[in-house]
């Protein structure tokens, strides 16, 4: 159990005064994008048949793949400013998302539907129920990690009010929760259980475990989900937390949500947020939509194994898949998942150089 002083080891402070994390398509960008999708995008086209190499990003791919590299290798976070979106229908936007997808990595499934690309939207979702997911729903989340080395965020319409997006490094967090309360920082590397929340694979336990923090070669894994962990305590087979457990949950929680730790932002339209999952928590605020459908908050989520990677420890696996660097990992296979999705990881870690998925 370490204090680590690394770039994702970040306070509020830092981000605002350093802004090396933030990346913007210039306008010549923008409207070369924007004219590259429309003249792909074909309607009714699945996005499994589209090949990365018939997207054309000019320029403005440098300047993602910095943000890429960012959020994987630096303050684990990234944001790119000025995608075209006032041009572009909800399904033109959605493929431009897909195609920054194809080109960062292997998508990853995000559900019980086995779906590669969600949209973030209000579809009435009980987030605290079973089966609850929050990316479906307008309720305040839980500060979390999704189940993927990168998770992408492109904003297509923002909420009449709120949904405005948080997030912590889980690595300072730890740091804290060290020089502050070590009994707990302890306590943060036992096995604490999350649900899978209904959407497992015939092949999966509809719970796993995992430590909150865990190093491996001198790398620092942070994991947080308290939906989850609180899901799983209804299941049968998962142990009853401890009373030093739920204290360092609560005590974790205050920690990130601190304002010199959490950076809070609205994301707005044409902006891509990308998240490293083992560094950084995230959350968001409720939020209040529009009365018009086409103008209601929705934003397109991806989850990625990029070709990059680095190795995950052994306890992720039952979480990941695989452990291993430079393979297909993470992601819900859910209850969809088909020979149409096996051929599509398959060929593109293909194209990517990278390994297919090696589960345990």
């Amino acid at each position: 159990m370490s204090n680590f002083k690394t770039p994702a080891a970040w306070e509020v402070s830092h981000l605002k005064s350093k802004h090396d994390w933030v990346f913007v398509i210039t306008e010549a960008e923008k409207k070369h994008l924007s004219a590259s999708i429309k003249s792909i995008f074909t309607e009714d086209r699945d996005l499994f048949d589209y090949s990365p190499n018939e997207f054309n990003f000019g320029s403005s791919w440098k300047t993602i793949a910095k943000a890429l590299s960012q959020a994987l290798h630096g303050k684990g976070l990234a944001i790119v400013r000025g995608l075209p979106r006032e041009n572009l229908s909800h399904e033109e936007f959605r493929l431009l998302s897909w195609a920054i997808g194809l080109r960062a990595g292997v998508a990853r499934p995000q559900g019980l539907a086995s779906q590669y690309i969600s949209a973030v939207r209000d579809a009435g979702t009980n987030y605290r129920a079973a089966n609850g997911r929050g990316y479906s729903s307008n309720a305040e989340l839980d500060f979390h990690v999704d189940v993927a080395d990168l998770t992408i965020l492109t904003c297509y319409n923002k909420a009449k009010s709120g949904g405005q997006s948080m997030m912590s490094s889980g690595v300072t967090a730890q740091n804290y929760l060290i020089e502050e309360r070590p009994d707990l920082a302890e306590i943060a590397y036992q096995y604490f259980y999350f649900s899978r929340q209904n959407e497992q694979a015939s092949d999966e336990k509809p719970f796993y475990g995992l430590p909150l923090y865990e190093e491996e070669n001198g790398n620092l894994f942070c994991n947080w989900n308290r939906n989850r962990v609180q899901s799983a305590q209804r299941l049968e087979g998962v142990p009853t937390l401890s009373s030093a457990q739920r204290e360092t949950m609560d005590v974790l929680d205050e920690i990130l949500m601190r304002p010199e730790l959490m950076y809070t932002m609205y994301l707005e339209p044409g902006d891509m947020q990308i998240l490293n999952n083992y560094k950084i928590f995230h959350s968001r605020t409720g939020y209040i939509d529009l009365e018009t459908e086409s103008k209601k908050r929705c934003l397109y989520r991806l989850w990625l194994a990029p070709p990059d990677s680095i190795k995950l420890p052994e306890s992720w696996r039952d979480f990941y898949g695989s452990i291993e660097p430079a393979t297909v990992r993470g992601g819900i296979r859910g209850q969809s998942y088909d020979k149409a999705c096996a051929d599509f990881d398959k060929n593109h870690a293909k194209f990517l150089k990278m390994e297919s998925e090696r589960r345990p």
